[in-house]
C-alpha cells in the first residue's frame, strides 16, 4: 500500500480520541502511524508530540499494530514487552506535566534479545537454553535509553548466541525465533547477528533499534536493510548485562533510518558504567553528536578510499564509484589506498574469539536467575545435543565445541593472538595518518545473499568490517544505493572515539546523495 504523508493525513476528515488526543482519519488511519511507516524522523516525531499531534501511546500502539500486521512474515521480533504501553502513558504523562524525559521521549525502541531488560521478558540470545532468562535487570545501555525517554517496545529475534555458534550457520535464524527474513526480499538474509533489529527497521516495525558486533553484526544487516549503523568504538557503550563474545571486541550500537536518528540515539546510549571497565573513558569522549551535526561541510575533508576492500561485484562496485562522485560533488578530497591487509588477522580474531567466548559466557551465564539451568558453555553444549531437533537442524555447534577446549585467557596462544589487536589498531592508525585522511571508506558489504538452510552462509563481495571490529575503532554504515533492488551501504571508518566526525561525514554524505534524487 502507498504510505500516506502527513499533509495527506491532515486533510482528510479525522476524530479525535478523548482519552488520548489522537489524531485518527475517518477510515481508522491514524497519523501516528503515517509518521512510523513513512520515514518521519525521530525529531519530527517529537515535535509533532510536543504540539499535540498525537502521543507516545499512539506511536507506541502503532508499532504494536505494525508488529502484528508484519511480523509473521519477517521472523523479527522474539518477544513484545507486554509494558510498552504502559511506559508510553507514563511518557505522555509526564509531558503533560512539562517534564521533558530526553531526547527519544516517548519513542519506541528494540532492543535485540542478547540484552538484558528489567521488563518482564526473557533475554535468550535465541536459544531455548535462556528461554527462562527473565532477570528483572535493566543492561546499563537499556537504562539509559529509558533515561533519554525512549519506550522499551520489544526484543528482537538474532543469529542465535550472536552468530557464534558454527561456522556454518545461517544468518538471522534461532531456535526461539525462527529465521529472519530480509525487508527487501523475504527469500534473502537479513544478515547477522543483528538480522532481526534490522529487518524490524527497514520494515518500519519501530523508529530505532540497538543491535550488538563483534564482526559485522550492526554494520552487515544495516547495509542489506538500507539503514544507518554504528558500531561504536569499544568503549563508549557499555556491554554489563549483554550475553557476550568476546570483551575486546564486543560493543551494542544504533540503528535507523537517518544519521540523525542514529547519532541521537548514541547521544543516549553512550556513557561510563563502573561495571565494565572497557568505558572508563566513555564520559570524556561522549558528546552530543546531534548537535556537532549541524552546519558540517565536506569541503576539504579528506578522505581514503580502501581499494582492496572493494570487492570484484562490478554493480556493487558501480554504485561505489557513484558514493564517490557525490563524496568528491561535496567537496570532499579523495585519495586511493591500495593495500589495508594485516597478517594473520583473521586466525588472530578467531582465537581471540573462541578463548573469550568461554571465559566471558560462564561469568554471564553464572549471574542468570536459578530458573536457568545452564550456567556453563559446558552446560549450552549438552543442551543442545540433548535438543538437537530444535537447536541444531540446520547446523551444528563446533565453534562452541572448539571453545570449550580453550584453556584460559594465560594461555599464551591467547596472548599471542591478543597482539592483532594491537596490530589493527596500527594498521588503521597508519593508514590515516601517512595518507593525512581524516576518515577511511568502502563499500559495507554486497547485496544480501540468499537464506539457505542447507549451505548456510554465501557471503560473497566485499567486506569492510574485521579491521574496525579487531581494532575496537568506530564503523559507521549509510546507504549508498541499490543492486537490482537490494540495499548496499558505505563504510565509515576512523581513529578510536571519532564517532562525532564519522558522524559528520555520513550526514554530509547522505545529504550530498539524497540532493541527487
Amino acid at each position: 500500500m502507498r504510505v500516506r504523508t502527513l499533509a495527506v493525513a491532515l486533510t482528510s476528515v479525522i476524530l479525535l480520541s478523548a482519552c488520548q488526543k489522537s489524531v485518527v482519519r475517518s477510515d481508522g488511519y491514524s497519523i501516528a502511524m503515517a509518521d512510523l511507516t513513512g520515514g518521519v524522523s525521530v525529531s519530527d516525531m517529537q515535535a509533532h508530540m510536543a504540539a499535540g499531534k498525537y502521543t507516545s501511546a499512539d506511536l507506541t500502539q502503532a508499532a504494536l499494530d505494525q508488529i502484528k500486521a508484519k511480523d509473521g512474515d519477517l521472523h523479527s521480533i522474539i518477544s513484545v514487552n507486554p509494558d510498552a504501553l504502559t511506559q508510553a502513558k507514563a511518557s505522555d504523562a509526564a509531558r503533560k506535566a512539562g517534564k521533558a524525559l530526553g531526547p527519544l521521549m516517548g519513542i519506541p525502541v528494540l532492543i535485540k534479545d542478547n540484552i538484558e531488560t528489567a521488563d518482564p521478558i526473557a533475554t535468550t540470545a535465541g536459544s531455548l537454553a535462556l528461554k527462562d532468562n527473565i532477570t528483572h535487570r535493566d543492561a546499563p545501555v537499556v537504562a539509559n535509553l529509558r533515561n533519554g525517554g525512549a519506550i522499551i517496545l520489544a526484543k528482537t529475534n538474532l543469529s542465535e548466541w550472536a552468530n557464534i555458534r558454527s561456522s556454518r550457520a545461517v544468518s538471522g535464524w534461532s531456535a526461539t525465533g525462527g529465521l529472519t527474513a530480509n525487508a527487501h526480499d523475504h527469500a534473502r538474509t537479513a544478515c547477522g547477528s543483528s538480522s532481526g533489529s534490522g529487518a524490524a527497521v527497514a520494515a518500519r516495525l519501530a523508529p530505532l533499534a540497538v543491535g550488538t558486533e563483534t564482526d559485522g553484526s550492526v554494520t552487515c544487516p544495516s547495509s542489506m536493510e538500507g539503514l544507518v549503523g554504528l558500531k561504536p568504538t569499544v568503549g563508549l557503550v557499555s556491554r554489563t548485562y549483554v550475553v557476550p563474545i568476546s570483551h575486546s571486541q564486543d560493543t551494542p550500537g544504533p540503528m535507523g533510518h537517518s544519521v540523525a536518528d542514529v547519532a541521537a540515539m548514541l547521544g543516549v546510549m553512550a556513557g561510563r558504567d563502573p561495571a565494565d571497565t572497557a568505558t572508563g573513558e566513555a564520559d570524556a569522549h561522549k558528546l552530543d553528536y546531534t548537535a556537532k551535526l549541524a552546519g558540517f561541510s565536506l569541503k576539504g575533508v579528506r578522505i581514503g578510499i580502501l581499494r582492496d576492500q572493494v570487492g570484484k561485484d562490478v554493480k556493487t562496485t558501480a554504485v561505489f564509484e557513484a558514493a564517490l562522485k557525490s563524496l568528491a560533488g561535496a567537496g570532499a578530497v579523495l585519495v586511493d589506498i591500495k593495500d589495508s591487509s594485516v597478517s594473520d588477522i583473521g586466525d588472530d580474531e578467531m582465537n581471540i574469539m573462541m578463548y573469550e567466548l568461554k571465559a566471558d559466557l560462564n561469568t554471564y551465564l553464572a549471574s542468570t536467575p536459578a530458573t536457568v539451568k545452564t550456567q556453563t558453555l559446558a552446560d549450552i553444549i549438552a543442551f543442545n545435543t540433548a535438543n538437537a531437533a530444535q537447536e541444531m537442524p540446520y547446523f551444528g555447534q563446533e565453534l562452541f565445541e572448539r571453545a570449550q577446549l580453550t584453556t584460559g585467557l594465560n594461555d599464551p596462544v591467547y596472548l599471542k593472538a591478543v597482539g592483532a589487536k594491537a596490530r589493527a589498531a596500527a594498521r588503521l592508525d597508519d593508514l590515516l595518518k601517512a595518507n593525512s585522511v581524516s576518515v577511511l571508506v568502502a563499500p559495507t558489504y554486497g547485496p544480501a545473499w540468499m537464506s539457505d538452510t542447507v549451505n548456510g552462509d554465501q557471503y560473497n563481495g566485499p567486506s569492510a568490517t574485521q579491521l574496525p571490529a579487531v581494532s575496537g575503532y568506530p564503523h559507521l554504515t549509510v546507504p549508498m544505493g541499490t543492486v537490482q533492488g537490494l540495499p548496499v551501504g558505505l563504510s565509515f571508518i576512523g581513529p578510536k572515539w571519532s564517532e562525532a566526525r564519522l558522524l559528520q561525514v555520513g550526514y554530509a554524505y547522505e545529504r550530498a546523495r539524497t540532493a541527487k534524487k
